[in-house]
């Protein structure tokens, strides 16, 4: 752990505690997020977040622990299928067991070092471990992500991610029955009070915005069809579980481990099927879509057959 005292510029006053965290130790300022966000950073003896404001001439204590340096490492995924690829972006297939990028305490494969292996080259905007990623899915989630190859490409997508202007739609397969069978859910989404690893609806979460349809309904489960408003991590798997109604498989959100081993299953039933947006090059509308894999189809077979 390192720790920093020090009086506030004046010239800081009124700013965001992260951007201000950003220019007086350097820190990158989603780094400097998630120290205010971990209840590293006080003003004047009072814990402070991320996006509170600072007052110069107040006393400024902060403790962090230093980040590990991750590097990305090639690693081939033979089951990680190229969807499209172009001079701008290259659109891939996910498939489980695979991280979106490196992080400190993940040891297997990514989507960057499963492209570095077969001789992709990314776009270098960004953190050198997130390089080209403009939007991630967990390693347990399977389905269709875009990667950025052009600096272009980089800036056009993360503002359309941004923006909203990017269409996400998943199928999840949840316990019980959804009521209404259709609907918005609208809850804020942010870290778990007792959990590093979890997110959950919370006051002072980041507004997140998930809309449901069912598909199809079994005695126990309900197929949905699920279109993402905003993007936070974990979104579907938290909103779905505040809702009682956890993805089946998802042990970390609540799943009944039951129904799970009936399935088969050993992740979340949850599959990036389709993604839209406008190309960074052409700006025509490009649409990809995704077929379930094995592991999600046999799961999906069992519940139709019983």
């Amino acid at each position: 752990m390192e720790s920093r005292s020090l009086p506030l510029p004046d010239g800081l006053d009124g700013t965001r505690v992260d951007a201000g965290l950003a220019k007086v130790l350097g820190f990158s300022r989603s780094f400097a997020a998630e120290i205010a966000e971990a209840g590293g950073v006080t003003l004047d003896g009072v814990t402070v977040g991320k996006s509170d404001r600072l007052r110069g001439g107040g006393w400024l204590e902060v403790a962090w622990t230093p980040k590990e340096e991750v590097t990305i490492v090639p690693i081939a995924v033979p089951d990680l299928r190229v969807v499209y690829d172009d001079d701008s972006i290259v659109v891939i297939d996910k498939p489980v067991g695979v991280a979106a990028h490196p992080s400190v305490g993940w040891t297997g494969p990514t989507v960057l070092g499963a492209l570095s292996a077969a001789g992709y080259r990314i776009s270098t905007s960004g953190a050198a471990e997130r390089a080209g990623i403009v939007h991630r899915l967990d390693a347990g989630t399977s389905g269709l992500m875009v990667v950025a190859k052009s600096e272009r490409a980089y800036t056009a997508l993360k503002r359309a991610f941004h923006d909203r202007e990017v269409e996400k739609i998943y199928h999840a397969v949840v316990q019980g029955h959804p009521d209404p069978l259709s609907g918005t859910i609208d809850a804020p989404i942010g870290r778990h009070p007792k959990s590093d690893w979890k997110f959950a609806v919370t006051a002072n979460g980041k507004p997140s915005v998930t809309h449901y349809e069912t598909l199809e309904a079994f005695p126990a489960a309900s197929l949905l069809e699920i279109h993402l408003e905003t993007g936070r991590t974990h979104q579907i798997r938290v909103h779905m579980a505040a809702q009682r109604h956890p993805c089946v498989g998802d042990a970390m959100y609540g799943a009944d481990p039951t129904i799970s081993a009936r399935l088969g299953l050993t992740r979340q039933w949850l599959h990036a099927m389709r993604l839209a947006f406008r190309h960074p090059e052409t700006g025509e509308i490009v649409t990809f879509s995704s077929e379930y894999p094995a592991d999600l189809q046999h799961a999906l077979d069992v519940l139709r057959e019983n």
